[in-house]
């Protein structure tokens, strides 16, 4: 049996470890400014959240220790409950109606839409409601959803209905519609990013082995789809399980969500009860997001 040293190759070589150490030096230093970035702005704002969530108040001040009433009074109230189940109620339908409608503009838009320029136009005139507030848009609701507006009066004069109907504004409808129209975009975005990569020779090649249009779109495209539709219900659940300003327009105050629940406790000056239910609002996205997570690899989008 030989030795490194009598077969003439060093036991280790000082330049290469050198090398290795000043790579990963580098390395190093090309991540420090982002992780002081994400340390600064996401890691220390939640870890003050969660410190807060421990402390008394009363109407003036807080009380800094380590209490744990907030979490008892937040998960003991069944108001707390219902007003969890409302929100996840409008995550879920807006999350499928988005899916659906997202789906099918990018559908449209990536395999009926033969020139990129074209495909381009289209997809920046889906992105000119953007460039007004979402509060603009929501108000834009108001004159064709209210009693007195465009689908009413037309209703009316059409003899459809006798009166105006009353739940199309100031409801759960009128909610789920902003949301639908504010956040339909997120969905469209990241699942024509995912069709516009699949190789059309795939298709070509169901379609010359004799597999229907249905079955190419549910076993070839579908699938392929899958990641940019995980991200798409990302953006959609964060989204509509953070919004309030939707929730309190749009019902006109008869409907509640957890991001508006907190944002009465603030005005209120409760801001450790706030932040009881931020932790808990946090824990529950970070679930619904592990499940899409563990459903589908969006690594592939990535």
């Amino acid at each position: 049996m030989t030795t490194p040293a009598a077969s003439g190759i060093p036991a280790s070589d000082p330049k290469r470890s050198g090398r290795k150490l000043t790579g990963r030096m580098i390395s190093y230093l090309q991540a420090l400014p982002l992780a002081v970035i994400l340390g600064i702005f996401l890691v220390f704002p939640l870890l003050m959240i969660l410190i807060v969530s421990f402390w008394d108040y009363d109407f003036a001040l807080m009380y800094p220790g380590f209490y744990t009433f907030n979490y008892a009074e937040t998960l003991g109230s069944w108001v707390t409950w219902k007003t969890y189940l409302n929100t996840l109620k409008y995550a879920v339908i807006v999350w499928g109606l988005t899916l659906v409608i997202g789906f099918w503009v990018a559908y449209f838009l990536a395999f009926h839409i033969r020139t990129a320029a074209m495909q381009t136009v289209l997809f920046l005139v889906c992105t000119v409601p953007f460039l007004t507030s979402n509060i603009i848009r929501m108000i834009s609701w108001i004159p064709v959803l209210g009693r007195h507006g465009l689908v009413n009066t037309g209703l009316v004069k059409l003899g459809i209905v006798d009166q105006p109907v009353e739940w199309l504004l100031y409801s759960d409808f009128a909610v789920i519609l902003a949301m639908v129209h504010l956040y339909t975009l997120f969905m469209v975005t990241p699942i024509f990013n995912s069709l516009i990569r699949i190789d059309r020779a795939l298709i070509e090649a169901a379609r010359d082995a004799g597999a229907s249009s249905m079955q190419i779109l549910t076993n070839v495209i579908l699938p392929l789809a899958k990641p940019g539709m995980a991200i798409g219900s990302i953006f959609v659940v964060t989204l509509v399980m953070a919004d309030f300003i939707t929730v309190l327009v749009m019902s006109g105050g008869q409907s509640a969500s957890v991001a508006l629940m907190m944002k009465n406790q603030m005005s209120l000056l409760q801001y450790p009860g706030a932040a009881a239910n931020a932790v808990l609002l946090l824990i529950v996205v970070l679930m619904m997001v592990a499940g899409i997570l563990r459903i589908v690899d969006i690594r592939k989008e990535l």
